[in-house]
């Protein structure tokens, strides 16, 4: 179910997985920027001129999602940006005022994202991780945006720990203080000023880099010590931020053999499995 941080809306529309794919193909990227621009994309409207296509099947002030959609992808040759909290801005703006009727639009936005494979023309699909972003705007101006990474999938081959936590005549899990652990990561953050979240992508590369880099360095005795760490770390490095996400899936793989600590063999670990999350404000 839908949310949107202005309040409840008792009706809204929209068009939701629209993919589009913006190439620079002649090869004139500024420094950093990728030839390839991909991204899904969910719009959606609100607003009392809609309430009659739903009371009345009166279409008379409705937007066909079809336009919504051929509006996405026409318009993204429009964008010269590569951030995608400043191309959902691009597009809700230019929306929003194009049409008189509509009296507020959040988008959503997820990146589809590709590498470099072998040459500066060849490209072959990149992440697991992938970056997100979600914008409502409204006559009066930018609501709400929320950026985020889903998708992580980490593995360590040691230094994670996982003892002293409450035996009773439900535990079997034994102590561990080496184990290969194998974590999924979501995260998303707000802004203290939302009409100034746009980097044009350095942020979440950054925030990217700074969950690779702990995920890598910090040696913990448990996940939640691990995004903790990760937390705090981005709300003390980007002042931006006014407050992060983060919720962790614990997949360490289930051990069938091994040798000591040296070397050993794994496989997929079974359902269930462990979550857990964690919110830190500044």
């Amino acid at each position: 179910m839908e949310t949107f941080a202005s309040g409840w809306k008792r009706n809204y529309y929209g068009k939701g997985d629209v993919n589009v794919y913006r190439l620079r193909r002649d090869g004139r990227n500024r420094p950093g920027q990728s030839a390839v621009f991909g991204v899904n994309v969910k719009m959606l409207l609100y607003g009392d001129a809609f309430w009659p296509t739903y009371t009345k099947g009166d279409n008379t002030g409705l937007i066909a999602t079809d336009s919504m959609k051929n509006f996405i992808q026409r318009e993204t040759l429009n964008f010269d940006g590569e951030g995608l909290e400043e191309f959902c801005q691009f597009l809700a703006g230019k929306f929003i005022k194009k049409y008189s009727q509509v009296e507020g639009i959040q988008i959503s936005a997820d990146e589809i994202p590709y590498r470099k494979a072998g040459g500066e023309s060849s490209f072959a699909p990149g992440g697991p991780e992938r970056a997100t972003a979600r914008l409502e705007m409204n006559r009066t101006g930018i609501v709400e945006v929320v950026s985020g990474i889903r998708g992580f999938k980490l593995l360590r081959l040691g230094g994670s720990a996982f003892h002293g936590f409450v035996r009773d005549e439900y535990t079997t899990l034994p102590e561990i203080h080496n184990r290969p652990l194998h974590m999924w990561l979501d995260l998303e953050w707000t802004y203290i000023d939302p009409a100034r979240s746009t980097s044009n992508g350095a942020t979440p590369s950054a925030i990217r880099q700074l969950v690779h880099d702990v995920f890598a360095g910090f040696e913990s005795g448990s996940i939640q010590e691990v995004i903790y760490q990760m937390g705090t770390k981005a709300l003390a490095e980007h002042e931006s931020i006014a407050e992060i996400h983060l919720e962790a899936n614990n997949r360490t793989w289930d051990t069938v053999v091994e040798r000591g600590d040296s070397i050993g063999v794994f496989t997929e670990a079974r359902p269930p499995y462990g979550c857990l999350g964690l919110r830190l404000r500044r």
